[in-house]
């Protein structure tokens, strides 16, 4: 069988630098293209160049070329440039594995609409840990669904622009559901001044934002003389990387579909 062949789009960040690293090392997947903005100093750049790992492939601007040398494209990027890629993948029959997180509805509904076309895994975090702990949370929450105030602190990065994060919103979604609730009905996503006593019904958001930390998240559930919570840490972003190319494994020969890691991770 040959080795599936990976396209990372935004090469030149932080996630994609990790991408092409752990694709590199991968026996089971090829790097096959690469992409960045049109304009950006490092197309034309080599893999080598950008990771210091032996490889030919080059930094291209042409995402709609490129997709002719792939089965596969991974993107973190941003909600308005992913959507574009989603569409030329959807062209191309080329899967699509979505780390991008900040979509509105009208974004979840071109995703949902292209997986009938193409395979697609869309999930707000790739690590394999925070999606053990998305199961983990169905299992507490079905059990402290009384008397238990639910709070979710999430820390990330300073040049992280959406809040609270795509990851600590899955969270809640995954908690309100055990306990019967509806997230956009009973999350509070900020408390200041005289807020008065704390509504039990509700589910509380907490985001902090500072320096470089990669992604930290707590799910508390605070009851009298007890509190019980909920970890992840993520010390570097290698977690994200090394899930989606088990997401791209995972879609590998399938003609569509829309997935999610607790598909990938087979926790359904």
């Amino acid at each position: 069988m040959s080795a599936t062949r990976i396209g990372i789009v935004g090469a030149s960040g932080r996630m994609g630098r990790m991408l092409i690293e752990a694709t590199l090392k991968d026996e089971q997947l090829a790097l096959g293209a690469l992409f960045d903005v049109p304009g950006s100093p490092f197309v034309g750049k080599t893999a080598s160049d950008l990771v210091g790992m032996p490889s030919d492939v080059v930094v291209t601007d042409d995402v709609a070329a490129g997709l002719k040398n792939i089965d596969c494209l991974i993107d973190f990027t941003r909600p308005e440039g992913t959507l574009v890629h989603l569409e030329l993948c959807r062209q191309a029959g080329v899967g699509i594995i979505i780390g991008t997180t900040g979509f509105e509805a009208e974004g979840k509904a071109a995703i949902t609409a292209a997986a009938e076309d193409i395979p697609v895994v869309f999930a707000p975090n790739m690590a394999v840990g925070v999606n053990l702990v998305f199961k983990l949370l169905e299992t507490a929450a079905s059990i402290l669904n009384t008397g238990y105030d639910i709070e979710i602190v999430e820390a990330h990065h300073r040049m992280k622009v959406d809040a609270p994060s795509g990851t600590a919103l899955r969270m809640g979604e995954v908690v309100a559901k055990a306990v019967g609730r509806d997230l956009k009905e009973c999350a509070v996503y900020g408390r200041e001044g005289v807020t008065g006593e704390r509504d039990p019904s509700t589910i509380g958001f907490a985001t902090v934002r500072g320096g470089d930390i990669v992604g930290d998240h707590t799910v508390m559930f605070c009851g009298l003389g007890e509190r019980v919570e909920v970890t992840h840490k993520a010390s570097s972003r290698m977690p994200y990387a090394l899930g989606s190319l088990r997401a791209a494994r995972f879609i590998a020969g399938r003609k569509n579909g829309l997935f999610d890691m607790q598909d990938v991770l087979g926790l359904r």
